[in-house]
């Protein structure tokens, strides 16, 4: 198939359809809250250097940096569009692993995933707004399906808002019934990352196939990138060697799940973006496994 065509392809939802999803990443992100405390939000007023600076890479750097990329590389404009996407959406649920397995600092992971999650409410509709309408093509996608920034911090608001609001609260006052549904949630979340990310690709199989090299290509290049600009920006600034690996996993380990989620309710499931983000989404998790294994290789200093 011409990579063109793609976009002809839709993963196309009725209203049922839209809503099941939205409450099953809400679940999910359920279960991630129920893992964070007030606490992970109170520790960037206390030490405020590594998280400010990891945001910073997570919400300003890597959009902009991605929206160069995709000039550089001139992506078939919906996979464009999707690296964007992919760019605006917070830290995934993965990320704090990775953190842990790479010897990074844990702590400084969970306290970036708690504030990009509260963030992306607002950051992720501004960032896929302002950076997808800069590039011509890609603006052309946004206007075609008349993509409004509240609509989408509407449905960010209630798939991320409300089950942090929730996990949060039933982790401070209902501590024993959250300890008894955390397990069952993570697995949960696992299962459901992994049903929604092989679901997308396996409508698009023979698109994927068409063309997988290029999807490969742009994803690894853009993956690289985002752990890049974590690290480096941590080293930048002096931070800590295992705050530098928490900074590095952080951003480059995404949300792609929600991103699948706003490619089916505002952009039909457009095939480009489909593909791009479903296998980021699988990448990532080879990325930060490979990244883990060779941040263990280096012996921390000191």
């Amino acid at each position: 198939m011409d990579i063109a065509a793609i976009d002809q392809v839709r993963l196309n939802f009725n209203a049922q359809g839209l809503f099941i999803i939205n409450v099953a990443i809400g679940l999910m992100m359920l279960g991630v809250a129920l893992d964070l405390k007030l606490e992970d939000f109170k520790r960037i007023t206390v030490s405020p250097k590594a998280p400010a600076i990891g945001l910073g890479a997570q919400f300003i750097l890597l959009p902009a940096f991605t929206f160069l990329l995709t000039m550089i590389i001139k992506p078939h404009p919906s996979m464009a569009l999707g690296m964007i996407l992919v760019a605006a959406c917070p830290g995934g649920n993965l990320s704090n692993i990775m953190t842990y397995l790479a010897k990074g600092n844990t702590a400084i992971s969970i306290t970036m995933t708690a504030i990009s999650t509260a963030a992306a409410i607002f950051m992720t509709p501004l960032n896929l707004a302002f950076w997808g309408n800069l590039n011509p093509d890609t603006a052309k996608i946004l206007q075609e399906v008349s993509l409004s920034p509240v609509d989408v911090f509407t449905t960010i608001f209630m798939v991320l808002g409300i089950p942090l609001v929730a996990g949060l609260t039933l982790s401070r006052y209902f501590p024993n019934l959250a300890n008894r549904v955390r397990k069952p949630f993570k697995m949960f979340s696992l299962i459901f990352f992994i049903l929604i990310v092989v679901g997308a690709l396996a409508a698009n199989w023979q698109n994927f196939i068409s063309c997988v090299g290029f999807v490969i290509f742009a994803v690894l290049i853009h993956n690289a990138l985002a752990l890049n600009l974590g690290y480096w920006s941590g080293r930048l600034v002096r931070l800590d060697e295992r705050d530098c690996r928490a900074v590095s996993i952080e951003v480059g380990i995404q949300n792609s799940a929600l991103g699948l989620v706003l490619v089916f309710n505002f952009f039909g499931g457009m095939g480009g973006m489909a593909i791009l983000v479903a296998w980021w989404g699988i990448w990532h998790i080879i990325a930060g496994l490979i990244t883990a294994f060779i941040f263990t290789r280096r012996p921390l200093p000191g």
